[in-house]
């Protein structure tokens, strides 16, 4: 990684990723980070945990991690020269149990995409599994016309603020290491 981490495991945590009736992005992202967490602290209680959990949502609107063709099209049409947010919630747990959690937000402007440029991208198979149907990290990078924020953590995981929460939970990130 590139802040100097080597996971010494990495467990999937088997929760219910499905939004809350009226749950806006950012509790949303809190939530996801910290209930994957607390999954992973159960079975590995004596390591620092790092969980973390990326939304993207337009306005009050939390969108889909894309699972098919139709529903990554109809997110790029969605925020087709538009801004959105995306939020990036990171949790740690240390073994003592203290719980330390960051949302990290970014807000993104995509350009005005044409038709064959949404085809192009859906073509390319980037947007399968991703929330809002992108991965800036690839070729929609170039769809990207403004970025206020972390570009680590629209990729996924903030790394500014992922090295804090590990050095604060105890964690060795040589500053060379950052």
């Amino acid at each position: 990684m590139q802040i100097g981490v080597t996971p010494a495991h990495i467990l999937p945590a088997d929760i219910d990723e499905t939004p809350r009736s009226g749950e806006l992005p950012k509790p949303y992202a809190e939530r996801m980070a910290l209930e994957k967490a607390r999954v992973v602290h159960q079975a590995k209680p004596d390591c620092i945990i790092l969980a973390a959990d990326t939304v993207v949502a337009v306005g009050r609107r939390i969108l889909p991690k894309t699972e098919d063709e139709a529903s990554a099209r109809s997110c790029l049409e969605l925020m087709s020269g538009r801004a959105h947010m995306v939020l990036t919630g990171v949790c740690v747990i240390s073994p003592g149990g203290k719980t330390t959690l960051r949302v990290v937000s970014t807000r993104v402007h995509l350009k005005r995409l044409t038709p064959d440029e949404i085809s192009g991208y859906i073509q390319s198979g980037e947007w399968n599994g991703k929330a809002g149907g992108y991965g800036i990290q690839g070729r929609a990078e170039a769809l990207v016309s403004n970025l206020n924020g972390s570009f680590s953590g629209v990729v996924g995981l903030p790394l500014h603020e992922t090295r804090n929460l590990l050095v604060g939970a105890g964690y060795p990130c040589p500053v060379g290491s950052a």
